[in-house]
């Protein structure tokens, strides 16, 4: 190894550390010690290193969690041993038998003690790591076969990609040389809640609970896809390879949560041991009674023998059930009642959000009155009518949801909905687009589209105005002081005095706030706008490759759709929202109001490529179209499909075409794959 290709091996070596050091702090610790600025920093320089020298990307660097090309299918797996299910206790009394069949085969099972975890209702899944470093990952499967799912579980930052005191540092207490980590992934509620918001705004079907959204995240072919979900991570059990008769540096299953804890695998804090099942009982209790607290849902705990060396003595039933563990199962919240009304929501985008109005009834604690009913596909699919019994459910913050209608209840006074034909708050006819789920009203001066898009504009991931919620917002529009975003940028203080709850310090406070969003980056004001299928991720696509609203505005579809994560179907809706005249002089509005409609010129500056034009042709040598695009986008730099003057270089590899010729004929410089890392890593030093 040369002395500059060592030097710069050692210097990814310490960018790696210090990448996973920073999201073990960000992600598991919630501490973080490094700006986002400084953790961008570290990433870019990690990647032009690894750009400039390929042969240094290792399994366990931060480049590699996200960017793999979509699969063709899922492979199948076969785990290093079975992954059992667990047998279920529902009563005190059960959970108690459990106990007794236990201590006929293993007297000690009493004096052990237990320790209790609380059972998130996710996917498990298991993480292969050979000498420390993750290579695979699979679900659950049938216990003993699952779906590589590696290149997914990649993208939860919270998974180290490398335990902690393996080789080459190898310490106390450090892992075998092969081993699974057993654990659960999961959706908090609050990234559920934000997720199907985004969802009914595209005219997306909506998930129906968390699980369904991990499940359904985390078997994605692409995992581009898995990365924008908010998905989380819990471990729980060390499995290490029954061949290698390694023996597990753990006496009990507490030392195990501490082995993975110093490890950086993340482990639920909310867990207990008991010594005896008396406690185990009151712990259980108490998380049913708490659970409204916790941000993801469970349906129970999971009871574990706490010594390992009697799990093998206990044995498993039926070679799918293991004795030394049991899932004690809370009551499901579930309640029966009459439905009143189905009533219909109208959002941003015009959506047509159909909801269920409900006899009051309590469940889990709460009165609910209210539950969703996600789109009119739904409610045919169901056969839900008005004036049915129904059974509703509802699982710690998420909405409520109507299960099912109790058909054997129908007294024949029930009547059917009809979705409506027209908007139920304007009366313009609705549109139902034949590739969607969804309905819309299509008029854009609709009260409700004006409301609701005037709260998404000011919220906290768009143009956070703070104090701008749904009463000022609809304070302002009854005093007829807005109509439209723009009009939020002429209000005066004055002008608020006159509303109720308002004195100078408020109005004051609240004009300051809406005047300092003025200087929000592109990606957010485009966010801010509520174009249909753009959500924050695709904003932050569009503003990286374009720079400024100008440039986007004037980009046709096929454009549009070349941005490497941007589809057809987002591309057609930007382009139409642009092509009607009435959201160009809105841009026009905003942009007299002062409001920054270009990415920010620091960020630019940081980017290697930033302000280069590209074009790609022919065959490369190690990347794909798509890769050569992301990392020059990655980079800052820019991708067009056609070579013009305004290209400033040609990529070039094998079969090139006549893009090549042109290339020549204007006198653009051109590249090789290893010429363009080399650009990046050169301007990245500059």
């Amino acid at each position: 190894m040369s002395g500059d290709l060592a030097a710069a091996a050692r210097r990814a070596a310490e960018l790696r550390r210090g990448i996973e050091q920073a999201n073990y702090e960000y992600y598991v610790l919630d501490a973080p010690t490094l700006s986002d600025a400084d953790y961008d920093r570290l990433l870019r320089e990690l990647k032009a290193l690894e750009g400039a020298h390929p042969e240094l990307v290792t399994p366990d660097s931060p480049t590699q969690r996200v960017g793999a090309e979509p699969a063709s299918q899922l492979e199948k797996v076969r785990h290093l041993a079975p992954l059992y299910s667990l047998d279920n206790a529902f009563e005190a009394d059960e959970l108690r038998a459990w106990e007794d069949r236990n201590a006929r085969i293993v007297p000690e099972v009493r004096q052990g003690g237990y320790v209790v975890e609380l059972k998130i209702d996710g996917l498990a899944v298991a993480l292969l790591y050979e000498d420390g470093v993750l290579v695979r990952g699979a679900t659950r499967g049938n216990g003993t076969i699952g779906e590589d799912v590696t290149r997914n579980l990649r993208t939860i930052r919270e998974i180290p990609l490398r335990l902690e005191g393996a080789p080459p540092r190898r310490l106390e207490g450090a892992p075998p040389r092969r081993l699974e980590v057993r654990g659960e992934v999961y959706m908090p509620i609050s990234g559920f809640n934000q997720l199907n918001e985004r969802r009914a705004a595209a005219g997306e079907a909506t998930f129906a609970n968390p699980r369904n959204a991990a499940a359904g995240s985390l078997r994605q072919l692409d995992p581009r896809i898995t990365a924008d979900r908010p998905l989380r991570f819990f471990g729980y059990q060390i499995q290490p390879d029954p061949e290698a008769r390694e023996r597990l540096p753990a006496r009990t299953q507490a030392e195990v949560l501490d082995l993975l804890t110093r490890w950086r695998v993340p482990v639920n804090p909310e867990r207990r041991a008991c010594r005896e099942l008396d406690e185990v009982i009151a712990y259980a209790a108490q998380v049913e009674r708490d659970r409204e607290r916790l941000d993801y849902a469970i349906d129970g705990v999971v009871v574990k023998v706490a010594r390992l060396d009697l799990w093998p003595e206990l044995g498993v039933v039926g070679e799918r059930e293991p004795r030394w563990s049991v899932a004690y199962k809370f009551a499901p919240d579930l309640a029966t009642t009459r439905l009143l009304a189905i009533e219909i929501n109208v959002g941003r985008t015009g959506a047509l959000n159909p909801y269920a109005v409900l006899e009051p009834v309590e469940i889990g604690g709460a009165t609910v009155k209210l539950a969703t009913l996600h789109n009119f596909e739904d409610i045919a699919r169901k056969d839900l009518r008005v004036g049915d019994t129904v059974l509703v459910k509802r699982a710690g913050e998420v909405i409520p949801q109507v299960v099912a209608p109790i058909t054997e209840k129908r007294t024949g006074q029930e009547r059917r909905f009809a979705p409506p034909e027209k908007c139920p708050v304007c009366g313009t006819p609705v549109e139902r687009p034949t590739d969607e789920v969804m309905a819309y009203c299509p008029n854009g001066s609709c009260p409700a589209r004006i409301f609701w898009g005037l709260v998404h504009f000011a919220s906290q991931d768009a143009m956070d105005i703070r104090g701008l919620g749904e009463r000022t917002t609809q304070q302002l529009l009854d005093a007829g002081l807005v109509r439209h975003f723009a009009d939020l940028y002429r209000i005066r203080p004055e002008d608020l005095l006159r509303l109720e709850g308002f004195a100078e310090l408020s109005s004051r406070k609240l004009v300051e706030a809406i005047e300092s969003s003025k200087t929000r980056p592109l990606a957010r004001v485009l966010y801010a706008l509520g174009i249909r299928h753009v959500g924050v991720h695709a904003a932050q696509l569009l503003a990286r490759h374009f720079g400024t609203m100008e440039a986007l505005a004037a980009a046709p579809p096929q454009e549009l759709a070349a941005v490497h994560g941007i589809g057809e179907t987002t591309a057609e809706a930007v382009a139409a929202w642009f092509g009607r005249a009435a959201n160009r002089k809105l841009i026009e509005r905003l942009s007299r109001a002062g409001v920054n409609l270009m990415e920010p010129v620091e960020r630019a500056a940081r980017l290697a490529l930033s302000g280069l034009t590209f074009v790609i042709t022919g065959t490369l040598p190690s990347m794909s179209r798509k890769e050569a695009t992301a990392f020059i986008e990655r980079h800052g730099g820019r991708v067009a499909g056609a070579v013009t003057r305004a290209t400033d270089y040609l990529v070039a590899g094998e079969d090139p075409g006549s893009k090549l010729e042109r290339a020549r004929e204007l006198g653009i410089r051109i590249l090789s794959e290893s010429e363009l890392r080399q650009l990046a890593l050169a301007r990245a030093d500059e």
